[in-house]
Formats: structure tokens, sequence, C-alpha cells
């Protein structure tokens, strides 16, 4: 099993929030760039900026217009479910590259994302553009029961997407498109569908019944890919259920699973980041609480490869 060491909760400052708590919940997504943690939630409006090596309050950069319910039933209803945060390398106008942030697609909704620019320090600059991720959502509605992105990496050209099942659709999926054509197409008002040009799909095993589902994934220099699954007991892509247990598993350039190794507390873990040390993987991982009341944590963990 896989020990995890906890190194803060994602507090956030009083300036950033009016009436919700003065944390985020459900982190789901995650990048990190020097010491610097950038964070998605899947019920806010807003990216979350936390330093990993103090504890001081992270702020929010917000990617939306408008408010969220306070209630949670009506917020849940009314969120984008930001899922899924990708560092994409330099490309026309953005010369230090960006931060890309996806909406889940599971409902129609939910299928907005933003792309921030990032400076030489890798920290946000310059203006919010919003996305409409409808030209590469439309062609997998055809390919998936119930939609559920969850994770996005970049590798070279590709833009890699993580399609997560439950546990009556286990139906994990990594899907590839052309990166530059997805970034065109989102920047859009007017574009074509985008279909995939491939679509990889994986049986992660199962926990008391529970399948394991992919939550998100990061890039390793070596072309392989590292991912966080959980096996939560529900049976769609709208409502909670109990953590039974999670995991991070190892897969190949091809998407062939490596490895899954089981972590020694079932967090519900959403946002994954990876750095590679020699034989050593070094892991930074973010958990969804599905309590608004309950701060997500950044978590760390080692895997000896």
């Amino acid at each position: 099993m896989i020990s995890l060491t906890k190194i803060r909760e994602l507090d956030i400052s009083a300036g950033s929030h009016m009436t919700r708590p003065l944390h985020i919940s459900a982190a789901s997504g995650l990048v990190c760039v020097g010491s610097t943690a950038y964070v998605v939630a899947d019920d806010e409006l807003h990216l979350g900026v936390f330093s990993i090596a103090t504890p001081e309050p992270g702020r929010l950069i917000p990617l939306f217009d408008g408010v969220l319910p306070d209630m949670n039933v009506e917020r849940k209803r009314q969120k984008p479910d930001l899922e899924a945060l990708a560092l994409v390398p330099p490309f026309p106008d953005f010369p230090h590259g960006g931060l890309l942030a996806l909406g889940s697609g599971s409902r129609p909704n939910r299928g907005r994302g933003a792309l921030l620019s990032l400076d030489g320090r890798g920290a946000i600059c310059g203006p919010v553009h919003e996305l409409d991720m409808s030209a590469i959502l439309g062609p997998l509605s055809d390919v998936f029961v119930e939609l559920n992105i969850e994770g996005a990496i970049v590798f070279g050209e590709e833009l890699h997407l993580f399609q997560r099942g439950n546990k009556r659709q286990a139906d994990n999926a990594i899907i590839h498109y052309p990166l530059s054509r997805v970034l065109d197409a989102m920047r859009s008002a007017h574009s074509d569908p985008v279909a995939p040009i491939a679509i990889k799909r994986l049986d992660l095993g199962v926990i008391e019944g529970v399948p394991f589902c992919f939550t998100d994934a990061a890039a390793l220099p070596n072309g392989d890919m590292v991912f966080c699954a959980v096996a939560e007991d529900t049976e769609d892509a709208y409502r909670d259920g109990p953590c039974i247990g999670a995991a991070i598993g190892i897969l190949d350039k091809g998407g062939n699973l490596l490895s899954l190794d089981r972590l020694d507390r079932p967090y519900k873990v959403e946002g994954i980041n990876a750095r590679l040390d020699e034989d050593r993987l070094d892991l930074l991982l973010v958990t969804d609480a599905d309590d608004p009341a309950v701060p997500a944590v950044l978590l760390s963990a080692s895997i000896t490869q």
C-alpha cells in the first residue's frame, strides 16, 4: 500500500469568499508549478492558488461570471463541474504556456472550460478565456452512455482526456485528441465537431464489488502516465457515494496498465501531480471531501520504481 502524508488543508483567505466556508472542499484537479499548487474544485467558479511550501491561506481566481447558490442541492445542479486541470505548453499568444480547466460534460451545463496564460515564473497573467467544450463533447455522446471527464494531460501534440466510469457503467477510457485542433475549436464561437483520434478503454479492477475509476492523471517525462482512481459506491455520474478505496496506477505510453497500488487510507483523491526523481516518483494529491464543511487536503506520497 502507498502511505500518505498530509501537507495542508486547502483553506482560503477571507477576501476570496463571501458566504461559503473559507476553504475549498471539493478539489478535483491539480497542477503544480514550482512551489505553487493550482486547484480546480467541482463546486466552484474559481481556480484555487495555494503554496506547497507554506501554510498561508490560498486565494481564488474567478473563471466564470456569476455566483453559485449556497444551498448544496441547488449548487450541485448549477455548478460547471470543473474536474480536470492540465498544463499546456507554449503556443501562439501563450508564450509561456497556460492552464486548461475543463468541465466533466456529465450534464448539459457542465460543458464549459477556461484557459489561463502563465508568465515566465509560472504565475497566472492576463485575462481568463472562457471555452465552449461542445465541439469535443458532441462526438463523445455517441461513444459513452454516461460521459464524465475527470482528468486531462498534454503529451506532445496530443491532449488526453480521462473518462471516469461508475458502478453501473465501469467505462474508464483515455480519449486522444490533436491538441491544437481542440484549443482552436474551444476558443471559437462556431466550430465543427472534433472527433477523437483514438480511444483506449481500461479495466482497473474492483474492490468489494465497486470498480476503481479514473479521477485524474499526470504525464511523466518518459511517456508513461500516472493516475489516481477511486472506488466510489455510486451508479451514475451525478450522485456521490461512499469511497470504498483509492489507488495510484501507472500506464505506459500506449495506455497499458503497468501497476495499481492502493492507498493506505480511502481518501477520495481527485487531483494528482507527479515528479520523477531518478527511481522515485513523488506525488501530490488533493481530495474531495463530499462535504462543504470539510476542507479538501493536499497530500504527498512516493513510489519507488
